[in-house]
């Protein structure tokens, strides 16, 4: 699948915002400890990953009702659904200069996920955490996502890299008290 991006300017993959606040002090303050274990930019955008992955648990596995959407949120409580997630490693990478889009699946429901950029190429990785039947890996060489859509049940990869939050997904995270509320109201299609 061929990714395209929402808008050909690079900067606005390095930017900030509302919901990808990577200036934001916990965020500062988790991008430079994760640095310092980093040798480079790709071991970094690694650990990062790894971070994210591992160290925040999606709420619906763990079944933690909080909804999360801005990323210094999500790392400040350790939770959140895939978009959060994804929000969360979105602002991490970008507050170490790497251009990071969101993307999405489309399943049941929409899934979140990232997409790096590495060597003149984005990379998408999937930061939703690992649970049994689900093992994405921080990968350059062929993507190690959580899930691979099932086109004969009419679900799908979309191509489009975004710059910032999707509007239907920011809308349901916004709107939602709650997890359970939230699992109610997920965009179906983007």
């Amino acid at each position: 699948m061929e990714l395209i991006q929402q808008t050909p300017d690079l900067s606005a993959y390095l930017a900030a915002d509302d919901v990808i606040d990577h200036g934001h002090p916990c965020v500062r303050a988790t991008a430079a400890r994760l640095a310092k274990d980093a040798e480079d930019s790709y071991a970094y955008a690694r650990l990062a990953f790894e971070f994210v992955r591992d160290a925040i648990p999606h709420s619906q596995d763990v079944g933690d009702p909080r909804v999360t959407w801005r990323a210094s949120d999500v790392l400040e409580q350790g939770t959140g659904i895939c978009y959060a997630k994804a929000h969360a490693l979105a602002a991490l990478l970008r507050a170490e200069d790497i251009p990071t889009a969101l993307c999405y699946q489309r399943f049941d429901v929409v899934h979140g996920l990232v997409a790096v950029r590495f060597n003149g190429a984005w990379h998408r990785q999937d930061p939703r955490g690992n649970k049994p039947g689900v093992d994405a890996q921080f990968s350059l060489e062929g993507e190690r996502l959580a899930f691979l859509p099932d086109p004969e049940s009419n679900e799908m990869d979309y191509p489009v890299l975004y710059a910032e939050p999707h509007p239907a997904v920011l809308s349901a995270l916004k709107a939602a008290p709650d997890r359970p509320y939230l699992w109610q109201t997920l965009p179906t299609a983007l």
